[in-house]
């Protein structure tokens, strides 16, 4: 099963296409080659396999982050 993560961003490297995004507590340098769009500090990205592949907005990244932590309650 593949599965997209949200994260907020706290750090860009326009350059070379990276941004540190958080989600969970826990910070990952994923790539952004795939955003067309301008990404700032504070933006929601979507992550699979350490690339974002999409834009998404707070509401959006709020309820799936919330599902998520919904499911790691039943799997515990």
């Amino acid at each position: 099963m593949c599965l997209g993560i949200p994260g907020k961003v706290i750090e860009i490297n326009t350059q070379e296409n990276w941004a540190v995004i958080e989600a969970f507590g826990v910070k990952s340098k994923i790539y952004t080659p795939l955003i067309e769009e301008e990404i700032a500090i504070g933006d929601y990205l979507m992550v699979h396999a350490g690339y974002a592949i999409g834009k998404i907005d707070t509401e959006e990244a709020g309820r799936t982050l919330k599902m998520l932590e919904e499911i790691a309650q039943i799997d515990a």
